[in-house]
């Protein structure tokens, strides 16, 4: 179940919020937590009896760290991050390193493998590993004591809201909002217009665009002309920032309906004018927990440039790892690794960071075109696109002219995408000359946005969360 399906829109929203605000406030957790195992299961099936072994695990671990000596901690600690990141790797690269190793010994010794095992990957894995591996080394640093029970872990770790697409929220980010909870009327107006701004950044940007960027990408390559490739790949970098901002909105516009404050994950990344920035304000609740659980872990920027380095390509190959099984992902992980540590060359040696409108042009081809690496997922149809993209056209019979998909909708779907992306919104915000001017806006903005996106959800069925299989 998807936040913009009309399933959840009409149907489990409405019935949650009623029986969740019908009980008193001790009342309340409870149906947090059959709702959340009831919203996971009804995309995962069977499969949710993961989600619920990762919430015995790290709660299990955590309460025992607590208790244990400085030796006995650290292995306890080694187990549990090690049985998080087993279940990862055997659900999530299973295939992926059997194909590797069968191409392996079939080009070497000519011995056939087979087909790599079918494993049913559980939703959003990748986010609540995290989250579990977060948990237990926090206890484990004492930044946090354990939850007082399996259940109140399991609110938290199941929070359907943040389940299976994050952003991926610490423990120690929301422990005393799991035992007391306010809401008022400003935070549930907050919460609700959230989640319309995330429905309306899903439904009328991301699925319209990536309907288009679809429709582009998987055009056979003598159709392919340097304009179709740079059009479809901008309406994928759109896509896929209004998609996933679109739903981290969503969540947070949740959290706060049911008084929790979810850290914000994206700060409009494409006004970046370098790719540190960028990855500073794209998918921001990951790039902290890489920092925070891996570079710094690995000594960071103390021990000397080369090690800094390392450390920068490693976590970046690690995040493309994060983002699926694939070639692409890894390459993927490796460019924006290789432009990090440029960076950091040209910033010791030259005392140069770009910056400026200029700047943020280039940053924001250079990001655009390492889209094509994560979108496409076969190597040689990559190299092939980004051919296209540098005016070697591959094209000789053009059956779309590139104003066959240039339409009057499309065009206002990436003059907005383009508006919102860039503008600097807080300094129009900043100018309101009071609060009820602000939450009038907000207001008209939100029923605006749910109305555009109920009626666009009535008339089409390309509806799929890009982070859902992550």
């Amino acid at each position: 179940m998807v936040f913009s399906s009309a399933l959840f829109i009409f149907g489990f929203a409405p019935i949650f919020f009623f029986c969740y605000f019908s009980v008193p406030e001790r009342g309340r957790n409870p149906v947090i937590l059959v709702a959340s195992i009831l919203f996971y299961a009804m995309g995962a099936g069977t499969v949710a009896l993961v989600l619920m072994g990762s919430v015995w695990l790290n709660q299990f671990v955590a309460r025992r760290l607590v208790v244990s000596d400085r030796k006995n901690s650290a292995r306890l600690l080694a187990m549990g991050v090690g049985l998080n990141l087993a279940a990862l790797i055997y659900y999530k690269y299973t295939a992926f390193g059997w194909n590797i190793v069968a191409n392996m010994f079939q080009g070497l010794a000519g011995v056939s493998f087979g087909s790599a095992p079918r494993i049913v990957l559980p939703i959003g894995i990748s986010f609540f590993t995290f989250q579990g591996i977060s948990y237990i080394i926090d206890v484990h640093r004492r930044r946090v004591l354990p939850a007082s029970g399996y259940f109140d872990f399991a609110v938290y770790h199941t929070l359907f809201p943040q389940l299976v697409a994050g952003p991926i929220v610490r423990y120690i980010e929301i422990q005393d909002r799991l035992y007391r909870r306010s809401i008022d009327l400003g935070r549930l107006t907050e919460g609700a217009y959230r989640f319309c701004l995330g429905l309306g950044k899903k439904i009328v940007i991301a699925d319209n665009l990536g309907n288009l960027a679809d429709q582009i990408i998987k055009l056979p390559s003598h159709e392919l002309t340097c304009s179709h490739a740079w059009l479809g790949i901008l309406c994928y970098s759109f896509q896929i920032y209004y998609d996933f901002s679109g739903y981290s909105d969503m969540a947070i516009g949740l959290g706060k309906l049911l008084g929790f404050d979810f850290p914000e994950n994206f700060n409009q990344p494409y006004r970046s004018a370098n790719i540190t920035e960028f990855w500073r304000r794209w998918h921001m609740t990951l790039s902290r927990w890489f920092r925070d659980y891996v570079y710094i872990p690995l000594g960071g920027n103390r021990r000397g440039p080369l090690r800094t380095y390392f450390n920068l390509a490693a976590v970046f190959v690690l995040c493309g790892l994060w983002h699926g099984a694939g070639l692409n992902f890894l390459i993927w992980g490796m460019y924006h690794g290789a432009l990090l540590v440029i960076e950091r060359l040209l910033d010791r040696h030259l005392h140069w960071r770009p910056r400026g409108p200029l700047a943020i042009a280039v940053t924001f081809a250079l990001v655009t075109i390492g889209w094509v690496f994560f979108r496409i997922d076969d190597l040689g149809a990559e190299f092939t696109y980004l051919r296209a993209m540098f005016f070697a056209d591959t094209a000789d019979t053009i059956y779309f002219p590139i104003g066959y998909f240039l339409t009057a909708d499309t065009m206002t779907y990436l003059a907005i995408a383009t508006l919102f992306a860039f503008l600097p919104i807080e300094k129009l915000t900043a100018l309101r000359p009071d609060r009820l001017g602000l939450f009038s806006g907000q207001l008209c903005f939100g029923i605006f946005s749910f109305g555009l996106s109920l009626v666009q959800l009535a008339s089409k069925s390309f509806n799929p969360f890009i982070y859902f299989r992550f």
